[in-house]
């Protein structure tokens, strides 16, 4: 069951990394972000206050428990941790083709394979050796299919955003199977509605500090914001993903390596979008090193049942 949630999971993630795309064309980054966290906040926020006040949620998987500062304070961190990595992948979505993003993006299992094998002292057989050699490759490919469109791995900011966005989304991934896990594997066994809902209470918090500091004394800079009904549907899709995965996450049996991995299977669907929709360039040498992405991620999916 935890397995199909997963790839129900990416396919949401495909379609919210397409919507963040047209979101981002010609409009100011900050903004869309605080949006974004705002939206979210307001869709769970009911279920704080319903889960608190009212006894209708009892029992339901909607239900919010109440927790005091002794998890609050792990939330808060991982707000931080997962703001972060957005504010890096944002800036890059908008200035980096979809097609770009997308692969380069699918490689965060292996970097939390790899935090894994650091932090939790998992180790690695051959076979998902060979999907991290894999992914190394891909990204080289990667370099070379931009510099085609003018894009330098080695002297582009903007890809190094995505990278720092990459790898703070995989330390995200790793602190996510601590939260979730139950004490007896050494995690916190913490509830996932109460991780997704107050989290995103707290990223908006921050993020309206950022956008009434930072960004409206300088609002009239640079690119101005505007309105797009995109920007809705980047939290509604991002809002049930993130569900879907909190869920798989919670059952029994569940591997973050797998889910994590499975979720990046979303680069399918939003490389067809950057092709299609956005009619991106250079797709034939692309489409090869997605292929090696993929490839990657299924050698890493026979190495975890090794």
């Amino acid at each position: 069951m935890w397995l199909i949630l997963a790839f129900l999971s990416a396919a949401l993630l495909g379609c919210y990394d397409s919507c963040k795309k047209t979101a981002l064309e010609d409009n100011s980054v900050v903004p869309v972000l605080f949006l974004n966290t705002v939206i979210c906040s307001l869709i769970f926020l009911p279920f704080i206050i319903l889960s608190g006040c009212t006894g209708i949620l009892d029992g339901n998987v909607f239900f919010v428990r109440q927790v005091g500062w002794d998890v609050h304070k792990y939330i808060i961190l991982k707000s931080i941790i997962v703001l972060s990595s957005w504010v890096f992948g944002y800036f890059a979505m908008k200035h980096l083709p979809l097609t770009i993003v997308g692969p380069v993006n699918a490689t965060r299992p292996v970097l939390v394979l790899v935090g894994a094998m650091l932090v939790y002292g998992e180790r690695l057989n051959g076979w998902q050796w060979l999907g991290v050699l894999l992914a190394i490759v891909s990204l080289g490919m990667l370099s070379r299919s931009g510099k085609k469109e003018g894009i330098d791995f080695q002297h582009n900011r903007w890809i190094y955003f995505l990278l720092l966005a990459a790898v703070l989304g995989a330390v995200s991934g790793l602190y996510d199977k601590f939260l979730m896990a139950g004490r007896e594997a050494g995690g916190l066994g913490l509830n996932r509605m109460v991780v997704q809902s107050w989290y995103n209470l707290y990223q908006m918090l921050l993020m309206g500090i950022v956008f009434v500091l930072l960004w409206w004394p300088v609002r009239k800079q640079g690119t101005r914001f505007r309105w797009k009904w995109t920007i809705l549907f980047i939290s509604l899709f991002l809002s049930a993903a993130d569900f879907v995965y909190y869920y798989a996450l919670s059952l029994p049996g569940a591997m973050i390596s797998i889910v994590s991995m499975v979720r990046r299977g979303s680069v399918i669907v939003s490389f067809l979008f950057g092709a299609f929709l956005f009619h991106e360039k250079n797709l034939k040498s692309k489409v090869f090193d997605l292929m090696l992405v993929l490839l990657g991620m299924i050698f890493l999916f026979i190495g975890s049942y090794k």
